[in-house]
């Protein structure tokens, strides 16, 4: 197949998550066989944070403005089997116009921050990359969140057909690597700086390196305040490129994932850095969330901690029994979670709609 994907990023992982997600789902389907384009706004916040300017055996696209792009964006969409909108396109309503109108045999939107999204809609605020039509004039709503939020999609915004395409990880990528001193620590977090989360942070995270002064907390991520709660035992390092997380995440002795405030309310719906993080073999303590146990059984893979007494808790575990639960938590993610898979799964659902469209059926996903 030919897929063209409108999307917030690519080139850039800077302040957003989008672009590890699309490496890894991009790289998958061009090792099955397809062909992926894909169209980025080149805008100076990315271009500046840029960690990648080509993709591999596939075609991306930085474009100065929707007019410049337009008909270039007709050409591949002429001859393309899949026209794909993200959540986050600066140019979502327009790109949606572009492919509900095209030939294309499937017609797609991947919302990737379904929760901000549906957010939105039930607080009556415009949300820039949804039109006023809704999700109507899509064959397929993909969602990075599963639960009651595909039901919404669906009765609040007129999704024809929804279905779930969760997180997952590139284990090329993201596996074990020798332990970096520079990313030491007894507890690590990586992630952007977000407001929504900053409480549970607190909670989780500061806490806990305020009542250990004795052990070493690192912090790794983008957009930090000033004024944020450090402690003399709290480490920050900047924004890292996704070619250096597998180097953090393995030499931490335990990493902590917080979720952002509409996604844990609305559950199922697990971050990337949870998949990257198991699949680099850390322990993992994560606040709670409906749904986690569809992905992670806690207790064996994961621990759950709702307070700083659960972080001081597993803090204290020993050592065996930690890596007892990384190792778990891999082979979960390497089994259910990889890039790769969710390739056959998003494969799956386009031959699936295709077969009803088309007397011509596409080739079978395959792996090289």
């Amino acid at each position: 197949m030919k897929l063209v994907v409108f999307g917030l990023s690519l080139s850039s992982s800077w302040g957003n998550g989008h672009a590890t997600l699309w490496r890894g789902l991009c790289r998958a389907l061009i090792a099955g066989g397809h062909r992926v384009v894909f169209l980025e706004r080149d805008v100076p916040y990315y271009a500046a944070h840029r960690d990648l300017t080509a993709l591999e055996g596939g075609e991306l696209c930085l474009y100065p403005s929707w007019e410049r792009v337009l008909p270039y964006a007709r050409s591949h969409l002429a001859d393309a089997d899949v026209g794909i909108v993200t959540s986050y396109c600066p140019d979502g309503v327009a790109a949606t116009d572009l492919v509900t109108e095209s030939r294309v045999t499937v017609r797609a939107f991947y919302d990737l921050d379904t929760p901000v999204t549906l957010d939105n809609l039930a607080a009556g605020r415009e949300t820039a990359y949804i039109g006023a039509d809704g999700l109507r004039g899509f064959d397929l709503v993909l969602s990075f969140t599963g639960g009651p939020a595909l039901d919404i999609l669906r009765d609040e915004l007129g999704a024809k057909r929804v279905a779930p395409l969760y997180g997952h990880v590139d284990p090329d990528v993201h596996r074990p690597m020798p332990k970096d001193p520079h990313f030491a620590a007894d507890l690590s977090y990586l992630g952007t700086y977000a407001q929504d989360r900053q409480a549970m942070l607190e909670e989780l995270f500061i806490e806990p390196a305020r009542l250990r002064p004795d052990m070493r907390f690192v912090i790794g991520g983008a957009q930090y305040p000033a004024d944020f709660p450090w402690t003399n035992n709290i480490y920050f390092v900047r924004h890292l490129p996704p070619g250096d997380h597998a180097a953090f995440f393995s030499s931490g002795r335990i990493t902590l994932n917080v979720t952002r405030a509409a996604m844990a309310r609305m559950g199922w719906c697990p971050s990337g850095r949870l998949f990257e993080a198991a699949a680099c073999g850390a322990p993992i303590v994560t606040d709670d969330w409906p749904g986690l146990s569809e992905f992670f059984t806690p207790g064996q893979e994961i621990i759950v901690a709702r307070n700083a007494a659960d972080t001081l808790a597993a803090l204290d575990m020993p050592d065996g029994d930690l890596a007892t639960m990384a190792r778990r938590a891999r082979e979960r993610v390497l089994d259910e979670h990889t890039s790769m898979q969710r390739a056959r799964e998003l494969a799956g659902l386009i031959e699936s709609l295709d077969a009803r469209t088309s007397s011509t059926a596409h080739a079978p996903f395959m792996e090289t």
